[in-house]
């Protein structure tokens, strides 16, 4: 009898490398390769970074970076794109037209702004282009409440704040939106609870997803990392609401079991987050 080859899930990662190896491109294929899926790759730029920050990046140009989806979407293919760290202007709008040329409808936007010790990782000529021309494209849209902040002007210090964030960013064009409320710890719990509430919104209803709240610096990574489970569950043919609660299962995972690797931030165990089936 021939051997049934199992399904290979592709999720396309465009993002910046880290080279102390916790977040964007290196985040990703650890965690779309330990959520039983094919990582493909599209850098956007290379950073000079480790546990304490980012000291330098270099740009990749624009018409680069749309070599690489070329390269990528002419052979292999993808079922979803996710994106992280987009740099500039130009490098946004190639990507817009990319996913435009290839069709691609599934796509799980991280739009990163910042990094840890403030390193600006989205230059400000290249807010306007993400906001109004790729979130028109997603499927859903992950800011932290730092970059929601900042697309929205809000102020955001409880759960009525990112729900109006949230439907201040779906009027931005995309289908769906994701508060995660990392930065706000455990405020945002409800009463007796040590957990930490995203809320996802898809112009309709809210739904609250919680996870167990975890007193640690190791968490470098970790928006890359939940949206690359996000865009690697949407791939196995999970519904998003699935998706969304099993990439927060996974992200609450790997940050119980991350480590130091430095003097900085320390890094989620992508591996032992999950267990094979």
């Amino acid at each position: 009898m021939k051997k049934q080859v199992p399904s290979l899930y592709k999720v396309l990662s465009i993002a910046g490398s880290d080279s102390g190896g916790g977040a964007g491109i290196q985040a990703d294929i650890k965690t779309i390769t330990a959520l039983g899926c094919y990582a493909t790759t599209v850098v956007t730029a290379l950073t000079a970074q480790n546990s304490l920050g980012v000291r330098s990046v270099f740009e990749v140009t624009d018409s680069f970076v749309g070599e690489q989806i070329d390269a990528v979407m002419m052979d292999i293919g993808t079922d979803v794109v996710k994106t992280g760290m987009l740099l500039n202007r130009g490098i946004v709008d190639v990507v817009c037209s990319k996913i435009k040329k290839y069709d691609i409808k599934s796509l799980v936007v991280d739009p990163v702004m910042l990094s840890k010790n403030n390193e600006n990782l989205l230059l400000t000529n290249a807010v306007h282009a993400l906001t109004s021309r790729l979130f028109p494209l997603s499927f859903i849209v992950t800011p932290n409440i730092p970059e929601a902040e900042s697309i929205t002007g809000l102020t955001i210090r409880s759960v009525s704040d990112a729900e109006d964030a949230a439907r201040d960013i779906y009027q931005l064009g995309t289908s769906n939106v994701l508060i995660k409320g990392g930065h706000a710890g455990r405020s945002w719990s409800t009463k007796n609870k040590n957990t930490v509430i995203d809320i996802l919104y898809d112009g309709k209803t809210f739904e609250y997803i919680e996870g167990e709240y975890i007193s640690t610096h190791n968490t470098h990574g970790t928006g890359c990392t939940y949206a690359s489970a996000i865009a690697a569950f949407l791939a196995k043919g999970n519904g998003l609401m699935e998706s969304v609660v099993q990439a927060k299962r996974f992200v609450t995972t790997a940050i119980q079991k991350s480590f130091g690797t430095g003097k900085g931030y320390g890094t989620l165990d992508h591996y032992r987050a999950v267990q094979f089936p």
